[in-house]
């Protein structure tokens, strides 16, 4: 059984708990990367990533093609914009015929709670079987050994074997 995380990160924080994951599991890593990045600071990050997920955009990724047939869990992780995934899993889920996998999600925020950002994952993801999900309030700000080590024992409890 092969595992692939893939994620997005604008701050670091969503890219060092996809790594601890990885590393649990022994997986591949795919970080999205889209052509042109949000401004990564002051209020146009806010801005213009929020009306990304609200306007539910589709940006051009520049990742290579990977086989996703390859793989059997798939976890995916995104920072936390306008209560949602941010876009770039919106051009991810419609360039990959993703359907019977076993999905596992993770999210950073840096406000009060992830919100309903896995309901959006699993309505863009549906026919497959969900994990679990996990959700860091800024890891990096916020002890990130406890996160990271957070991270590891949620993969370890999932109902699954490596």
């Amino acid at each position: 059984m092969k595992s692939l995380v893939v994620y997005y990160s604008l701050d670091g924080n969503t890219r060092f708990i996809a790594q601890c994951i990885a590393k649990e599991l022994n997986a591949d890593i795919l970080e999205l990367k889209t052509k042109k990045q949000p401004p990564s600071k002051g209020f146009l990050k806010y801005l213009v990533g929020g009306a990304g997920v609200v306007l539910k955009r589709k940006p051009e990724l520049v990742n290579k093609k990977i086989n996703i047939n390859k793989y059997d869990h798939i976890f995916m992780g995104t920072p936390v914009w306008a209560g949602g995934f941010v876009p770039a899993f919106n051009t991810f889920a419609s360039e990959y015929d993703i359907s019977n996998k076993y999905l596992g999600f993770f999210a950073c925020y840096a406000g009060d709670s992830a919100g309903k950002v896995f309901e959006k994952f699993k309505d863009i993801f549906p026919n497959n079987h969900f994990l679990g999900d996990i959700s860091f309030r800024e890891p990096l700000k916020h002890d990130s050994q406890r996160a990271g080590l957070r991270a590891s024992d949620w993969i370890s409890l999932l109902p699954f074997k490596v």
